[in-house]
C-alpha cells in the first residue's frame, strides 16, 4: 500500500466514524438529550465563572486568585466561587470573596468582597 492509498483509507475511516457518531446521536431519547443539554449548561457556567470571577476579584482587590476554597452550585442555574483566606494557604488582602455567575445573566451576577458588594445584577427568573 503506497502513501496515497493509506491517505485515502484514513479519510474514508474518518468519514465512517463521523457517520456512526451522527447516527448514534440521533437515537437519543428526549430525556437523554435533556440531560446532555443540562450537563453542557453547567459546564459552560463553570467555565464562565473560572474565566470571569478571578479577573473581577483582581480588578477590585489587586490579588490574583487561583483556586477557590469552595464552589457551591444548584447544578442548573448558578455557580458561586468562594475564596476564604482563612481556609487557604494563599495570602490575600481580603478575608472572603464570593463571586456568583447565573445562567440568565450571562456573566457575573454578584461579587461580594469582605461584605461589600461590588457587582449586583438582577437575576431573571
Amino acid at each position: 500500500m503506497n502513501g496515497t492509498q493509506k491517505l485515502m483509507a484514513a479519510v474514508i475511516a474518518v468519514f465512517a466514524i463521523g457517520f456512526l457518531m451522527v447516527g448514534s446521536n440521533k437515537d437519543q431519547t428526549p430525556k437523554q438529550q435533556e440531560d446532555a443539554a443540562m450537563v453542557r449548561t453547567v459546564a459552560q457556567m463553570q467555565r464562565m465563572a473560572n474565566l470571569k470571577c478571578p479577573k473581577a476579584v483582581k480588578k477590585f482587590t489587586g490579588d490574583q486568585t487561583y483556586f477557590p476554597t469552595s464552589t457551591p452550585s444548584d447544578h442548573q442555574t448558578y455557580v458561586t466561587m468562594i475564596w476564604d483566606a482563612s481556609k487557604s494557604d494563599d495570602k490575600y488582602s481580603f478575608k472572603l470573596a464570593e463571586c456568583t455567575v447565573h445562567e440568565t445573566v450571562g456573566g457575573i451576577s454578584k461579587l461580594v468582597i469582605d461584605g461589600e458588594t461590588f457587582i449586583e445584577k438582577e437575576v431573571k427568573r
